[in-house]
C-alpha cells in the first residue's frame, strides 16, 4: 500500500488550499482515511477523518473551515481548507486505516499560512 499526497504550499491568512491523497495497492479492508498535521515542536494530531461509509469528523479548530471527502472509485481523499489561519501551518500527513487497525502514512506535505 502506498499513499501519494499532493497539494499544500504557501497561502495568506484567509486563503484556501486543497490537499489530495491517493491510495494504491491492495485496498481490501480499507476502513478510514484521514489527515493529520504536525506543527513544529508539537505532536501529530488528527485534523479530519472520513469512514468508508462517508461519515466524517473534524478536530474542533477546523470545523466549518475544512472539508474532507473521498472518491472511492479513485481511491482518493481530499481536504479542502478554507479561511486558513496562521495556526494551521504544519506538515500535513494522509493516513489510512485497514481492518482491524493497520495504519499507513503518506509523506507529509507542508502548508504554510502567512499572517
Amino acid at each position: 500500500v502506498q499513499l501519494q499526497a499532493c497539494g499544500g504550499g504557501l497561502v495568506q491568512a484567509g486563503g484556501f488550499l486543497g490537499l489530495s491523497c491517493t491510495v494504491s495497492g491492495n485496498i481490501f479492508g480499507l476502513v478510514n482515511m484521514g489527515w493529520f498535521r504536525q506543527a513544529p515542536g508539537k505532536q501529530r494530531d488528527l485534523v479530519a477523518r472520513i469512514a468508508s461509509g462517508g461519515a466524517a469528523n473534524y478536530t474542533d479548530s477546523v470545523k466549518g473551515r475544512f472539508t474532507i471527502s473521498r472518491v472511492s472509485t479513485k481511491n482518493t481523499m481530499y481536504l479542502q481548507m478554507n479561511n486558513l489561519k496562521p495556526e494551521d501551518t504544519a506538515v500535513y500527513y494522509c493516513n489510512v486505516v485497514f481492518f482491524p487497525r493497520v495504519n499507513y502514512w503518506g509523506k507529509g506535505t507542508l502548508v504554510t499560512v502567512s499572517s
